[in-house]
């Protein structure tokens, strides 16, 4: 590729990735809640959600998609739901990401839970559908072969990615400890469970 393209390219995707969002906001609930550790569960599906998202768009079944919204309805919608009900288990402290009331307790989720809540809040925001099409075509060259330059293009996408859900999840493991010094359990997972929320409102209402 061309190194200029990669000089713009790598810092408007870097702004974007650290922009907080849904997978940030998620990935910050998860450290604060199960660590950092065990959220990278959810990292895995959050990064193959991403990495579909983005090679659709390449591809231009991204735009097939979006002409069809009556999918993108029901992954909205099934995908809130979940995670509605997982934030307000966790702001009743009940529920298995819920911080327990003995601090040292390791709380214990399955990762193929974690994998699957991370790949349906990647793919199912329609906003970063479109967000993908408008953005990642214009760094590709018609005049070279797609593959090499999409491998590229998606690989720095989902380092950044990475990269910044690991930043967020160590905020939110900090705020815990913060937290924790308290001892207040009750407002940790309120807090928590607050945000879980939050990120269903925005997933649907996208």
């Amino acid at each position: 590729m061309d190194p200029s393209v990669l000089l713009v390219f790598i810092p408007t995707f870097f702004f974007v990735s650290a922009t907080p969002g849904l997978c940030m906001t998620l990935a910050m609930t998860l450290g604060m809640t199960i660590g950092v550790r065990r959220s990278l569960w959810m990292m895995v599906g959050e990064l193959a959600g991403v990495g579909l998202v983005s090679l659709s768009a390449l591809v231009g079944v991204a735009t097939v998609l979006l002409a069809r919204p009556n999918l993108f309805l029901a992954l909205k919608y099934l995908g809130g739901a979940y995670l509605l009900y997982l934030g307000i288990q966790m702001w009743r402290s009940r529920g298995k990401m819920a911080i327990p009331s003995d601090l040292d307790t390791q709380v214990s989720v399955k990762p193929l839970a974690l994998a699957t809540q991370g790949f349906v809040t990647a793919i199912a925001n329609p906003k970063a559908w479109a967000f993908m099409i408008s953005l990642l075509p214009p760094f590709i060259d018609a005049s070279l072969p797609l593959q090499p330059q999409a491998a590229v293009l998606i690989s720095v996408i989902l380092c950044f990615e990475l990269i910044c859900m690991l930043l967020y999840a160590a905020g939110g493991r900090t705020l815990r400890g913060l937290l924790q010094q308290r001892g207040n359990v009750m407002l940790m997972n309120r807090i928590a469970g607050s945000m879980m929320v939050g990120v269903s409102v925005w997933l649907v209402m996208g």
